[in-house]
């Protein structure tokens, strides 16, 4: 059974910053791409970033990039989300998301998703 576990969500102050964790078990980690996309209320979800196996390739949202950034630990089979600079705006609920390939999870086509981790940012 694949699971995907998000954490370290919470409540922040805009220009704060919070690192999302998101545990994987029950596949070969490290030969799926992983992803990150956020739901706001009422909005649809959006892409977020996504890295690829081997961390040889990563992409973002263009709004995002210079602020957040997506690692991999093939060791601990965890992917990251580093947010920094964050903003009002970036409230919403992150979900991680895998894929065999980098395009499925950057066409929101991925395998398997987390519950989802609430980021709240307040001005």
């Amino acid at each position: 059974q694949v699971m995907l576990v998000e954490s370290g969500g919470g409540m922040v102050q805009a220009g704060g910053s919070l690192r999302l964790s998101c545990a994987v078990s029950g596949l070969t980690f490290s030969s799926y791409a992983m992803g990150w996309f956020r739901q706001a209320p009422g909005k649809e979800r959006e892409f977020v970033a996504v890295i690829g196996w081997g961390s040889r390739n990563s992409n973002y949202a263009d709004s995002l990039k210079g602020r957040f950034t997506i690692s991999r630990d093939d060791a601990r089979n965890t992917v990251y989300l580093q947010m920094n600079s964050l903003k009002p705006e970036d409230t919403a609920v992150y979900y991680c998301t895998t894929a065999q390939t980098f395009r499925a999870i950057l066409t929101g086509q991925g395998d398997y998703w987390g519950q989802g981790t609430q980021v709240t940012v307040s001005s």
